[in-house]
C-alpha cells in the first residue's frame, strides 16, 4: 500500500508518500481501506518529535480515517452490527496516513448517513476528544455556559456544535474577525478575538460577572490563571493541549474559593475499551445530530495524500477554519 511516511523529525518536508506492507487485521479488529484521512495536531507534534508513538501502534502518522470495510474479525463486527463493504470512519492511535488501515472494531462508527468520506474523515479525533472531556469529564448540561478558546480549530468547531445542539450557552475565542464570524455562525452565541479584546473582561462581561460554567483550552500556560478568573463559582476548566506551555502559575485560592475543578486528559494511549465507550455515546448522542444537519462537518480544505506537507504545512500556518482532510 501507499503511505505517507515521516523520513525524520523535522519540518513538513519530511513526510513523504512511500510503500508499506499492507496491514492484517487481528483478533477485535478490522481493516478499511481508506478513502480519506483527517489531519489533527497531534500530526504535527509527531512529525516534528514531540509525540511519541504509544507502545504498539503504527509509526505512520493519522489518527482518523473513512472508507470501506474489506477484512477483519468476522465475529466482533457482527457483535458491533458491522461487516464487509460498509461505508465507517474510526479513531486510530496511529496509521491513518495510507490507503490501509486497521483498527480496533469498537473504535469505528458508521458513516453518518448522507455524508461523505471526507466529511466522515474530519469527525472522529474532534469528536472523540469533545465528547470524553466535556461531556464524560466536566459534565456540561444544557443551559450552561461553555468557553471555547480557539473555536476555528477542529476541535472548536466540534465543541461550538455539540454543546449548541445539546442545549448550552456557547462563547469562543478566535484570532482574527473573520474567525469570530465563523464561531458565531456555528452556533456560539459570542465570539472575542483574544489579539484585539481581553478575553477576561469580555467573559465578566457577557456573563454578568457570573463566569462561564466551562472551559475548553488547548493553550495551557498564561492561560490558565486568567481562565480560574473567568469561571463561575464550581466551574471546571479542561485542558486538552499545551500550545501556550506546560507550566502555569494561577490563584489557588481562588479555585478553594470558587471549588473549582482543573482536569486534563490525552486520548491516545487509553484502551480500546474506553474508546469504545466514548464511541458508544457519539452513536447515541451525536450521530442522530449529524445524520438530521443539526451538526455538519467542517472542512477548510483537502489535499491528495502526496500533498501531505502542503497540508501540515497549512495546519501550522493556523489561517484554516475547521478540519484539513488528506485523500486517496
Amino acid at each position: 500500500m501507499k503511505a505517507v511516511e515521516i523520513t525524520s523529525y523535522g519540518a513538513p518536508d519530511v513526510l513523504r508518500l512511500g510503500e508499506r506492507p499492507d496491514p492484517v487485521a487481528g483478533a477485535g479488529e478490522l481493516l478499511i481501506r481508506v478513502a480519506a484521512s483527517g489531519i489533527n495536531r497531534p500530526d504535527v507534534l509527531q512529525r516534528t518529535g514531540n509525540y511519541p508513538v504509544p507502545p504498539g501502534a503504527s509509526d505512520l502518522p493519522g489518527l482518523e480515517v473513512a472508507g470501506v470495510i474489506v477484512d477483519g474479525d468476522a465475529q466482533a463486527m457482527a457483535q458491533a452490527g458491522l461487516k464487509k463493504g460498509d461505508r465507517v470512519c474510526a479513531l486510530v492511535a496511529g496509521g491513518g496516513y495510507a490507503q490501509l488501515c486497521v483498527a480496533p472494531v469498537g473504535q469505528c462508527l458508521p458513516t453518518p448517513q448522507g455524508m461523505s468520506d471526507i466529511e466522515a474523515a474530519s469527525l472522529p479525533e474532534t469528536f472523540f476528544t469533545v465528547w470524553s472531556n466535556v461531556f464524560d469529564r466536566v459534565k456540561l448540561q444544557a443551559g450552561e455556559t461553555l468557553l471555547v478558546q480557539g473555536g476555528t480549530s477542529g476541535i472548536g468547531v466540534t465543541a461550538i456544535q455539540i454543546a449548541k445542539a445539546l442545549g448550552a450557552t456557547v462563547i469562543a475565542t478566535a484570532g482574527s474577525d473573520e474567525k469570530c464570524q465563523a464561531c458565531v455562525k456555528l452556533g456560539a452565541g459570542h465570539a472575542i478575538n483574544y489579539k484585539t479584546q481581553d478575553f477576561v473582561a469580555e467573559v465578566k462581561n457577557l456573563t454578568g460577572g457570573a463566569g462561564v460554567n466551562v472551559i475548553l483550552d488547548m493553550v495551557a500556560g498564561s492561560y490558565v490563571a486568567r481562565e480560574i478568573e473567568c469561571l463561575a463559582e464550581d466551574g471546571r476548566l479542561a485542558i486538552i493541549a499545551v500550545q501556550g506551555g506546560v507550566k502555569a502559575e494561577f490563584n489557588a485560592g481562588m479555585v478553594l474559593r470558587k471549588r473549582l475543578v482543573i482536569t486534563g486528559s490525552t486520548l491516545r494511549p487509553r484502551p480500546v475499551a474506553f474508546k469504545a465507550a466514548i464511541a458508544q455515546q457519539l452513536k447515541k448522542n451525536v450521530w442522530p445530530l449529524l445524520e438530521r444537519g443539526a451538526i455538519k462537518p467542517v472542512i477548510f480544505k483537502t489535499f491528495p495524500a502526496a500533498q501531505a506537507a502542503q497540508a501540515h504545512t497549512l495546519m501550522e500556518s493556523n489561517q484554516h477554519i475547521g478540519k484539513i482532510v488528506l485523500t486517496w
